[in-house]
């Protein structure tokens, strides 16, 4: 088991916050391990606390579905051990109808912290947050990122009683095409991996977008899913999805298909990411960017058949950024755009991405990026190609160096 120390790190300050913690993310990125290791922090931490951890998809707690069986049998307990600290886990909350309502009478007694994973961000991190009145915070968990999936990789590797180093850039080749999701890495062989995505791929379209969001046409669903995944990276629009899904016999209107992205982007499979005016410093309502939460479902349902490698790039950058709790746009500037503005904790840098730049004017381009640019915030250019080139004080790095070393990308 990984410890997923990146998203340990960040919560530990709120353990015994007030505050509702709230983590959310795509179905099988490791929220329900992630929850038991932050109980086993508690414990370990505050040895005479007690804590109750409920797995909401566990059919011998089908009972505590209901609200009112579930407030009963918390308050009660709650009663019980009123001296001591009470923390609640609560798996898959978003299965108990009205929980907010359960999970705010719960939050009202001083002595409670509670803790709760879903994975749909309409009924955790937006209504939820909305009929609390803020007493929440939201923390977005991914599929493992490269360095997660090195450890993973490693600890294998050894346990298999292997000696010697494993070959960094092979087993990021392996990432590349089939992504982080802790289910699919345990698999030994491809056909496997792919079994296991293609059954990961159903259940999120069924349970956490068809039955959460009511959606009448599964069909149109799936084309607008996979319209999205297989362009990840490239500025969409609900008019030209539509235009595309239609044909003779069937159409497709462009509010239905915004609809369908908004449901698509609740489940986490997909992040919208949208642009940044850097010389007007204002965010720009038109023409955002979907990337997919997890290269393996690219690859699953890609439909490119050459010129998919600047795509795949882009979005495990993204997604990177994302794993280190980064607020990301798209750069625009009067000349073009910059891929990624970064920012966190009031610091901000620029990134490029590239695959492979081995002409001086692929070189030019990548770097002309920032032409635009003057203010004084750190500029990357990050690619794939073996050697580095710094270049007008635009920092160059490799796609693995990135990956594997968080201290690389400075912002200020």
């Amino acid at each position: 088991m990984i410890d997923r120390t990146i998203y340990l790190e960040r919560l530990r300050p709120f353990y015994d916050s007030p505050l509702i913690k709230v983590i959310v993310g795509v179905r099988r990125c490791g929220k329900s391990v992630f929850l038991r290791q932050i109980s086993s922090e508690l414990q370990a931490s505050h040895p005479d606390c007690f804590l109750i951890y409920i797995d909401f998809d566990d059919y011998e707690n089908k009972h505590l579905l209901d609200p009112d069986a579930l407030y009963r049998y918390i308050a009660s307990l709650q009663d019980e051990h009123a001296e001591a600290k009470i923390y609640l886990l609560f798996d898959e909350i978003q299965n108990v109808r009205d929980f907010e309502l359960v999970v705010n009478s719960l939050n009202a007694a001083e002595n409670t912290s509670i803790f709760l994973t879903g994975s749909n961000s309409k009924l955790l991190s937006g209504e939820l947050a909305t009929k609390l009145g803020g007493r929440t915070l939201s923390f977005r968990m991914m599929p493992f990122n490269f360095r997660e999936f090195l450890q993973f990789e490693e600890d294998q590797y050894r346990s298999e009683n292997n000696t010697g180093n494993l070959d960094h850039d092979a087993l990021l080749q392996i990432y590349l095409r089939w992504g982080g999701f802790p289910l699919v890495c345990a698999q030994s062989n491809d056909e496997s991996k792919r079994v296991v995505l293609e059954n990961l791929y159903s259940s999120i379209v069924l349970r956490d977008i068809i039955q959460r969001s009511k959606i009448s046409s599964a069909v149109t669903l799936e084309n607008v899913l996979d319209y999205l995944i297989a362009n990840s990276s490239v500025a969409i629009s609900g008019n030209h999805i539509a235009a595309a899904l239609s044909d003779s016999v069937r159409k497709v209107s462009a509010p239905t298909v915004y609809d369908l992205i908004r449901s698509i982007e609740e489940s986490y499979v997909m992040s919208k990411v949208e642009r940044y005016d850097i010389r007007g410093k204002k965010i720009l309502a038109f023409e955002a960017k979907e990337y997919v939460c997890d290269l393996g479902l690219f690859n699953l349902r890609k439909n490119r058949v050459k010129d998919e490698w600047n795509y795949i790039l882009e979005t495990a950058v993204f997604n990177e950024l994302l794993s280190r709790g980064m607020q990301v746009y798209i750069g625009k500037t009067h000349h073009g755009e910059v891929d990624f503005i970064a920012e966190r904790d009031g610091k901000r840098c620029y990134i490029q991405v590239a695959y492979l730049m081995p002409t001086e004017e692929i070189r030019k381009r990548e770097f002309g990026a920032y032409e635009a640019i003057h203010d004084n915030y750190p500029k990357y250019v990050i690619s794939m190609d073996p050697l580095t080139a710094h270049q007008d004080g635009i920092t160059h790095i490799r796609l693995i160096d990135f990956l594997t070393d968080e201290s690389l990308l400075v912002m200020r």
